[in-house]
C-alpha cells in the first residue's frame, strides 16, 4: 500500500523528514522560509489586509511565525509580533528568521487587544509534549474569548499532532479553535482525528520544498482513506465472469430483522454474485419481502446452520446484525469462524465476547474484519479503553487489530481502519447525516460484498468506509440507512470510469 499523496505523518516521521531533506541538500532556512510563506499566502487569500498579532514560540513553529509576520509586513499589512521568548534567546533557523524580523516585538504581558483583526498561533505546533500552560494559554483564551480568527502553524497549539486529542485532556488542557491551519509536506493523524480535526477549521497542507522520495526511508504506515490506497484490487467483472465468480455471501440473519436485510442489500449492491440469508425460524417471509434476489433459508439450530455452511461456494460470512446477546450468538460466531472463509463480525457477534477478546482471538482462523463502535470496542477491550470512551483512537484500533490477528474498523466520525501488520487508515468523508439507525449494518454489508469477491481484508473495509461515507454524501437531506446502497452505483461507475488515484 504505497499511495504517497495520501500518507499521514507522525510529529517523529514529519521531523525525519525536515532532516532527510536538509541531508539531501535542501537548506533549513529555506524550508523555514517555504512554511512561513505557507502561512502568508493562506492568510492572503481568506481575508483582507488588517491587524494581525503572531503568537511566536520558542521553536521552529516561531520561526514560521517570524516569517508569516515578515512577508505580511511587506503586503502593507500591520503586524505585531508577541514573543514568548526574547529573539535574542532563540537557536538555529528560528534565530535567523527573528533577525530578519524589522518590526515591533512585544511580550505577551503587552498584548494590547484592541484593534487586532487576526491572531497567528505559531506557539508550539505538534512539537509540544504537555499541556499549554501560562502566558501562552491566557493568551490564546483571551483571542478566543473576542472572537478572533485564529490561524495555527502545524495543529493549533495544545493538539497532539499524533492522537488529535487535546494535551493534558479536556479537563486539565487547552487548544484554541482555528479558523484555519496550515501544516506541510503531509497532514498528521491529529489533523483528521477528533477533536483536533475540529479544532484545527479548515486544514491545508502545503509543499516545502521536502522531495517526495524522503517518504521511501520513512515507510508510512498510516494514510487517509480515498480511492488510491485500494482502487487497484476494487472488483470489476470481466466478460466471462458469472455470479459464483463474485462470490456468495451469507449473512446470519437475527431476529431483529432490519439490519440482516440492510446488510443484504448493501451486499449486494457491492457486487456480491449471490447473498443468503440464514435466518431464526418464523421470520423468513420477513426477510425474502423486500429481496426478491436473496435467497432466504431458515436455520433453527447450530446443526441447521453447520448444514448451510458445508457449501464451499458460501465463501464469506457476516454475523451479527440483529442477532439479539442469547448464548446461540457465540455459538453461531465460533461455527462460522471455525470455516476458516472471510468473515465479518458485528454488532452483538462482537459484544458476544465482552472482556474475551483472547478467546475471540483464537477461533479467528482466515480473513476477518471487526466492525465495532466505541461501545462495543469498551466491552470486548475494556482494558484498552483509559478515560472513557475517548483518546488514542489510533493506538486503541491497532492494539486491538494485533491481539485479534484480524482487521478493525473502530466507527465513528472518524472512523479507523487497522490491520495486525500496524497498518491503518483514517477516513474523513463522513457527514454528520450518517448518525442514523441501521447504517453500521449497511457497512458490514459493504465489507462482506467485497471480501465475497475476494478483494484483500484490509482493502475491502478501506474500500467499503470509504465507500459508505461517500455515498451518504451525495444523499440529499433528510438520509436514512436505506439511502446509502442506492448510491453506491453511481460511485462505482465513477471509480470504473476513473481507474486512476482519487477523484
Amino acid at each position: 500500500m504505497k499511495a504517497g499523496p495520501l500518507a499521514l505523518l507522525t510529529t517523529a516521521q514529519m521531523y525525519a523528514a525536515d532532516r532527510a531533506a536538509m541531508a539531501g541538500g535542501v537548506p533549513g532556512l529555506d524550508l523555514m522560509e517555504a512554511a512561513g510563506r505557507a502561512v502568508a499566502e493562506a492568510i492572503h487569500r481568506r481575508w483582507s489586509p488588517g491587524p494581525v498579532l503572531v503568537l511566536a514560540g520558542p521553536g521552529n513553529n516561531g520561526g514560521d511565525g517570524y516569517v508569516a509576520a515578515r512577508l505580511l509586513a511587506a503586503a502593507g499589512w500591520p503586524v505585531t509580533i508577541a514573543a514568548l521568548v526574547p529573539p535574542g534567546e532563540l537557536k538555529g533557523d528560528a534565530a535567523v528568521m527573528a533577525e530578519r524580523w524589522t518590526g515591533p516585538v512585544i511580550g505577551f504581558g503587552d498584548i494590547d487587544w484592541s484593534g487586532i483583526g487576526l491572531v497567528i498561533d505559531a506557539l508550539f505546533g505538534a512539537g509540544l509534549s504537555k499541556p499549554v500552560e501560562g502566558k501562552a494559554r491566557a493568551a490564546l483564551e483571551a483571542a478566543s474569548s473576542r472572537g478572533l480568527p485564529i490561524v495555527a502553524v502545524d495543529v493549533p497549539s495544545g493538539v497532539s499532532g499524533d492522537t488529535g486529542d487535546i494535551l493534558g485532556g479536556a479537563v486539565l488542557g487547552y487548544a484554541s479553535q482555528a479558523a484555519l491551519t496550515v501544516s506541510f509536506f503531509r497532514p498528521k493523524p491529529g489533523h483528521l482525528l477528533l477533536p483536533g480535526r475540529d479544532l484545527c477549521g479548515t486544514v491545508e497542507i502545503a509543499p516545502i520544498g521536502i522531495p517526495e522520495s524522503v517518504l521511501d526511508d520513512i515507510a508510512p504506515a498510516c494514510w487517509r482513506n480515498g480511492p488510491a490506497l485500494w482502487l487497484d484490487s476494487l472488483p470489476v467483472p470481466r466478460g466471462d465472469t458469472h455470479k459464483y465468480h463474485r462470490g456468495h455471501a451469507l449473512i446470519l440473519g437475527g431476529p431483529m430483522t432490519g439490519a440482516g436485510r440492510l446488510a443484504a442489500q448493501a451486499a449486494r449492491r457491492i457486487g456480491a454474485g449471490l447473498v443468503s440469508l440464514a435466518v431464526p425460524p418464523g421470520t423468513a417471509d420477513i426477510y425474502a419481502a423486500d429481496h426478491p434476489g436473496a435467497i432466504v433459508q431458515e436455520c433453527p439450530d447450530r446443526e441447521a446452520l453447520a448444514d448451510i455452511l458445508r457449501d464451499p461456494r458460501r465463501n464469506a460470512l457476516l454475523a451479527g446484525p440483529g442477532a439479539g446477546t442469547g448464548p446461540e450468538v457465540r455459538s453461531a460466531v465460533s461455527a462460522v469462524l471455525e470455516t476458516g472463509r472471510a468473515t465479518v463480525l458485528d454488532a452483538d457477534a462482537i459484544s458476544a465476547f465482552a472482556g474475551e477478546a483472547a478467546a475471540l482471538a483464537a477461533l479467528i482462523q482466515g480473513p476477518c474484519v471487526l466492525t465495532p463502535h466505541d461501545g462495543e470496542f469498551a466491552r470486548l477491550f475494556p482494558d484498552l479503553m483509559g478515560e472513557g470512551l475517548v483518546g488514542e483512537r489510533l493506538s486503541r484500533a491497532r492494539q486491538a487489530a494485533r491481539i485479534l490477528g484480524a482487521v478493525l474498523i473502530l466507527k465513528g466520525s472518524d472512523t479507523v481502519i487497522a490491520a495486525p501488520d500496524g497498518r491503518a487508515v483514517i477516513n474523513d468523508n463522513a457527514p454528520a447525516d450518517m448518525a442514523t439507525a441501521g447504517a453500521g449494518d449497511v457497512l458490514a454489508g459493504l465489507v462482506l460484498g467485497l471480501l465475497a469477491q475476494r478483494m484483500p481484508a484490509f482493502e475491502a473495509a478501506a474500500a467499503a468506509v470509504w465507500l459508505h461515507g461517500a455515498a451518504a454524501g451525495i444523499a440529499p437531506a433528510g438520509l436514512i440507512a436505506e439511502d446509502i446502497p442506492d448510491r453506491l452505483p453511481y460511485l462505482l461507475q465513477r471509480l470504473r470510469r476513473n481507474r486512476a488515484p482519487g477523484f
